[in-house]
């Protein structure tokens, strides 16, 4: 690539299932590579296996990637769209004799391959078409085969894997274009990225082999190679490739667990990736440091607790608004009712004493019940035992002490601090029951906080509930 090109990343899913959290992470690493070098980030949907390809798995690939903020670059492009086109580079390849018309039947190729494998011999197909002179062809159905190269090797000088090598003898003359005329998804993918300009591939090592054959076709077309990088994935815990059985695989599947966008994005870049001994970090500083010099070779391991440690860093973290915002498009997203105006409100007055310690939306909604429920206040069981006789008669005396004095933090601790003292008690047992009286729960944000948030008037006429 020379001096100077602008940097093109794409990423390319397949729509046939949901955006699994190994997709959503490529994504992210190309996206991540883009914008930190004022270069293109684009999208094209793979869609070529018409059979599998659905309207509802592409639209989860997008709803996927917005949630992620994975923003890209122009339109999304279809690649069965393509389909024209990519036919024209097979028969331009056939014209210039980088490929040749094969005319063995599927029948003749599998009667091969069970007489290689019952005599122990390499099952690798050899076209006896490949150099039988255009003259003596039949009037019958072909495909388009790869000339290959039967000798030497092919070297993919891969930013993550070093350079891996393939001899050639092992290299199959692949299929370009079927007997019924449609290209095959190993030329699509090629003539896409060349069209589109991209700069640098970056994808699973499970494209790995998958490189070295479409290597060839660069060649055969005389177009420059784009930078490979092919990353690991993605783990369990066990050691072993991330599936069901380890629980969520799917980029939905976390939204509608409540975690937060940018503690997902902020843990999938440092799945696999790493910059020194940074953990926890903006979006800006992730553009900013992201290199493929620094993505391991191993594969990565999910770890649970630590994407809930960097999401709970980043509910802590973030502004009021955008959270607020965040819990809309997950309430949204699980089809719970959206908050109200007076809920909103309530919200961005409570949001600086609700967000330290939770570490998803869930339990942030949680600890706001005290905000989003309406009185009269039903105590839970733990938060019930400590609403006794003498607790609600305590609460029951504060009342014209609230109603008299200004509404303020040091006002509200010494009026409570007054009271325990009166009964020859210290605050910490007036806790309990407020916190019954104030949120019906026996855990909830600093009395103080939730007093100050809710109001004065509010506040009294839930002690008056609960000591009646």
């Amino acid at each position: 690539m020379s001096q100077g090109t602008q940097i093109v990343t794409r990423f390319a899913p397949s729509p046939t299932g949901a955006l699994h959290i190994g997709g959503a992470r490529t994504a992210l690493f190309n996206w991540l590579f883009a914008r930190g070098r004022g270069g293109k980030f684009l999208l094209r949907i793979e869609d070529t296996d018409r059979a599998r390809s659905t309207p509802e798995a592409t639209k989860a690939i997008f709803d996927g990637l917005n949630w992620l903020g994975l923003d890209h670059d122009g339109e999304a492009t279809s690649q069965a769209a393509g389909a024209a086109r990519h036919a024209e580079v097979a028969l331009t390849m056939l014209a210039n004799g980088h490929a040749y018309k094969c005319f063995s039947t599927p029948q003749e190729i599998d009667a091969f391959r069970e007489a290689a494998r019952a005599a122990g011999t390499s099952t690798l197909f050899l076209s006896p078409w490949r150099d039988v002179p255009e003259a003596d062809h039949p009037d019958a159905p072909y495909v388009i085969r790869l000339r290959a190269p039967r000798e030497g090797t092919t070297v993919i000088r891969d930013q993550v894997q070093g350079d891996v090598t393939w001899k050639n003898e092992l290299l199959d003359d692949m299929i370009l274009l079927r007997s019924d005329g449609t290209p095959v998804y190993m030329l699509a993918v090629v003539v896409d990225d060349y069209d589109m300009g991209v700069t640098h591939v970056i994808r699973g090592d499970d494209h790995l082999a998958n490189a070295a054959r479409q290597m060839l076709i660069y060649q055969a077309m005389g177009w420059d190679l784009p930078i490979y990088a092919h990353i690991p994935l993605i783990f369990g815990p066990d050691g072993k490739k991330l599936s069901k059985r380890h629980g969520a695989t799917g980029a939905a599947e976390y939204r509608e667990m409540g975690y937060p966008a940018a503690g997902m994005r902020n843990y999938l870049a440092r799945l696999g990736w790493s910059h020194g001994d940074d953990e926890f970090f903006s979006d800006a500083q992730a553009q900013e440091w992201f290199d493929l010099g620094g993505v391991g070779k191993s594969p990565a391991r999910f770890d649970p607790k630590k994407l809930e440690n960097i999401c709970g860093q980043h509910i802590a973290v973030a502004g009021d608004a955008a959270l607020l915002h965040e819990i809309s498009g997950f309430l949204d997203a699980t089809d719970q009712p959206a908050l109200t105006d007076d809920q909103e409100d309530g919200m961005l007055r409570g949001l600086y004493c609700l967000k330290d310690r939770a570490k998803t939306l869930p339990e942030l909604l949680e600890k706001a019940h005290f905000i989003l429920d309406q009185r009269p206040f039903t105590p839970d069981e733990k938060a019930a035992k400590n609403l006794d006789s003498v607790s609600k008669g305590i609460l029951n005396e504060l009342t014209p002490h609230l109603q008299t004095d200004s509404w303020d933090r040091d006002t509200l601790e010494a009026i409570l601090n007054a009271a325990a003292e009166r009964h020859g008690t210290k605050f910490g047992k007036l806790a309990g029951p407020l916190r019954a009286a104030l949120a019906g729960r026996a855990v909830t944000p600093s009395v103080f906080d939730m007093m100050l948030v809710i109001g004065r008037d509010e506040t009294i006429a839930r002690l008056t509930d609960a000591s009646a």
